[in-house]
């Protein structure tokens, strides 16, 4: 019978996390692999006392179809958070999503036809990988390094691709503490990239999930900050986020800035997909929002965010030779991407990780194509100091032995 399903789908691999984390729920194995926020940091009291308000206030519209945009009273929330941010939005600009996942995917099916390409640093969120294979894009990777995207290679591939009279459709980055390696655009790049896609005529997706988790040094604003200080560059600057990260995931809440012009399509595909957002969820997220309490649940996030990176950074130092393996200081984020000597293939070893008991994400996951990379991403945010300091034992183990 599995010639009846769809020819896209023979190319899509399932995502390598989500079969990971079918081992990291293992009681004797210590896993750096999960993009999970830390389950004892969620405000549980805080999104109870939500919920109930939601249901005391307005139980008919908590539990009631809603409309396709969102809930009026979640959406003036979420902008004026994504305002906090350092952008310039008001409540018609919001669309709510389930999640900012939802939104890759409404873009990609929105925007994409078999053969569009589409542009994605190098490494790159892999599950927005997985969607625009899913869209059958031709998927193009552009380098980066320690300050983000790397502007001249974006400008570069470009050139290139319009002298071979092909356009590219858009451009995916997560600009502020990048999934899986931490870093962060610089400003300047950030206006440069507006700059390009005006000029080449594509369309910016900013994926802005863990800005609001910097422990360390100066926020810097999203890219959709810059959109009126480019000419023409508010029709190019899509943005995404997600209170998956801040608040919890099981919510399943995230919003997308899309320009006018955009707006339309997005939601009838949205209609089609899934009707609306959980109303439930959104009047909860609404309250919750209103409540105050978040800018104080963040900052405990990001001390106890920041104390565990710190540690695993200790650890590695202490339980790796120097030159064996090598990081990039996050200053904010959930990921720590780590190096090895040229050569050596993470993939490879990971098998042996698990054997050891420790689990982490190979390189490989992050890149276009999937080629065999020294890198790997390990997550410091739901350990406890002695289990990153025994994990991290373990990934020596491993590696040294």
């Amino acid at each position: 019978m599995h010639d009846l399903i769809a020819t896209r789908m023979r190319s899509v691999k399932p995502s390598f996390v989500r079969e990971i984390l079918k081992v990291a729920n293992r009681s004797d194995i210590i896993s750096f692999a999960g993009g999970l926020p830390a389950p004892e940091l969620f405000d549980v009291a805080g999104i109870d006392d939500a919920a109930r308000e939601a249901l005391a206030s307005d139980p008919r519209g908590a539990l009631q179809y809603g409309t396709t945009e969102g809930f009026e009273g979640l959406r003036a929330q979420l902008a004026n958070l994504t305002n906090a941010r350092g952008a310039n939005v008001d409540v018609d600009d919001i669309v709510v999503t389930g999640g900012s996942q939802q939104g890759i995917d409404l873009i990609a099916r929105t925007l994409f036809d078999p053969g569009d390409i589409v542009l994605v640093e190098q490494p790159t969120y892999l599950a927005a990988l997985q969607v625009f294979e899913l869209a059958q894009a031709d998927v193009q990777g552009v380098a980066s390094d320690e300050h983000g995207l790397d502007v001249d290679d974006l400008e570069a591939k470009l050139d290139a691709l319009t002298a071979a009279g092909r356009r590219v459709k858009a451009l995916y980055v997560v600009a502020t503490f990048a999934n899986p390696s931490g870093v962060t655009l610089t400003p300047e790049r950030r206006r440069r990239v507006l700059e390009l896609a005006v000029r080449y005529g594509f369309l910016v997706v900013e994926d802005d999930p863990y800005s609001d988790l910097r422990f360390s040094g100066e926020a810097v604003a999203p890219i959709l900050a810059q959109r009126d200080e480019v000419e023409g560059a508010r029709e190019h600057a899509v943005y995404l986020a997600s209170l998956s990260k801040i608040v919890a995931p099981g919510l399943r809440i995230g919003w997308m800035v899309l320009p006018e012009w955009l707006k339309g399509a997005v939601v009838i595909v949205k209609q089609a997909s899934d009707l609306h957002a959980s109303t439930f969820a959104q009047h909860t997220a609404a309250r919750y929002l209103a409540s105050g309490r978040l800018e104080a649940h963040l900052g405990a996030i990001r001390a106890a965010y920041g104390d565990r990176a710190n540690a695993m950074m200790d650890s590695l130092e202490r339980h790796f030779p120097s030159g064996v393996l090598s990081f990039e200081r996050p200053d904010g984020g959930m990921f720590l991407w780590a190096r090895l000597a040229e050569g050596v293939d993470t993939t490879a070893i990971v098998n042996r990780a698990i054997e050891n008991g420790v689990v982490f994400v190979p390189g490989a996951s992050f890149f276009v194509g999937g080629t065999s990379r020294p890198f790997m991403r390990l997550s410091y945010v739901t350990s406890t100091h002695e289990r990153i300091e025994e994990g991290v034992r373990r990934l020596a183990r491993t590696i040294l032995d």
